[in-house]
């Protein structure tokens, strides 16, 4: 076999291999990006039957009860006063947790804060409710997309809750800033470390809400030395 008939061959057996090796990774990830559609429609549902849940346990049952209430208190308001005053109060304070319950609730879907103030007040408030000492900063000169910024916000109220539980962490250091087209986001701690997104639905739940924005989300926890998660989010 001649020399150009020799790098002929060995070139067409490269570009057999290589060929093959692409359609491997796009097997790959065609599987992954359904394995990401499947657990997202699966937590969409979970999410649904919490929030269902919810208002029927907590704050519907209690508008009943209020309900119960002013029908008592009609009743009573001639002939009781005391006692009128008594279903007044019990009232009033079933009203009261059943706000709080629905300002919670809709916090979890989607925070009015984030509409009229931005992402900047939105984490600020986040840092503001958590139980860790934290440090926020901000380098932000516009605001993103509703999309980017509610992953955001959700990447961090979720990080937060999973510290407070997991990392043992003393302090938790949130950063928001711009990188080109990109929103990024970093939560650290200095917690026990070892964090995995392979263990758990935590972080692969966040994983997936990043990636279906065309993100990236990537965990650098060594056993011992904190966590660090950094959501990378295209934002128009």
């Amino acid at each position: 076999m001649r020399l150009s008939e020799l790098e002929a061959t060995t070139s067409a057996a490269a570009l057999t291999l290589e060929n093959e090796r692409l359609r491997t990774e796009l097997r790959a990830l065609v599987a992954e990006l359904g394995a990401c559609r499947t657990r997202a429609i699966e937590a969409t549902e979970a999410a649904r039957r919490r929030i269902e849940r919810n208002l029927h346990d907590g704050a519907q049952q209690r508008l009943v009860s209020v309900a119960m209430s002013l029908g008592f208190l009609d009743a009573k308001l001639p002939t009781d006063p005391h006692a009128a005053k008594s279903i007044v109060r019990e009232a009033r304070e079933a009203l009261a947790t059943t706000l709080h319950e629905l300002r919670e609730l809709s916090q979890g879907l989607y925070p009015s804060i984030l509409v009229e103030q931005g992402l900047a007040a939105a984490l600020e408030e986040l840092r503001g409710r958590s139980a860790l000492r934290s440090r926020l900063e901000v380098a932000l000169d516009s605001r993103a997309d509703a999309d980017a910024e509610a992953c955001a916000y959700f990447v961090v109220s979720e990080a937060l809750t999973n510290v407070a539980k997991h990392a043992r962490a003393n302090e938790v250091r949130i950063v928001a800033r711009h990188a080109g087209h990109r929103l990024v986001i970093e939560i650290a701690d200095d917690g026990i470390g070892g964090a995995s997104p392979h263990r758990g639905s935590g972080l692969r739940g966040l994983a997936d809400r990043v990636d279906a924005l065309g993100g990236r989300l990537f965990v650098f926890s060594r056993p011992g030395l904190g966590t660090t998660l950094r959501a990378e989010i295209p934002s128009r």
